[in-house]
């Protein structure tokens, strides 16, 4: 067991050479596509992170319409309350 993860531990991230020949080997397979590859790829960067920014927003709207009606809720219970004790300390009861 000790024998192969010795021998994975050699399987790490490619240095600098490694990543020069996956890049000549991307060159030579892709070619005239590659600025097309990297073009969509980064529109796709883009437009997740518009969907995830726009996703944000909109649980943040959520957590203050939250807010904004348990405020509320707070306010028409406490004005209740209010009234109750008026009503009861009346002289009329």
């Amino acid at each position: 067991m000790a024998e192969l993860s010795t021998q994975l531990a050699f399987l790490g991230l490619p240095g600098g050479s490694e990543w020069i020949i996956v890049l000549v080997i991307a060159v030579l397979l892709f070619g005239r596509r590659l600025p097309e590859i990297a073009r969509s790829m980064g529109q796709s960067v883009t437009e997740f992170k518009r969907g995830i920014n726009s996703t944000k927003a909109e649980i943040e709207d959520a957590a203050t319409q939250a807010k904004s009606l348990d405020t509320d809720s707070r306010s028409v219970s406490q004005s209740a309350g209010t009234q109750e004790t008026t009503s009861t300390t009346s002289p009329n009861s």
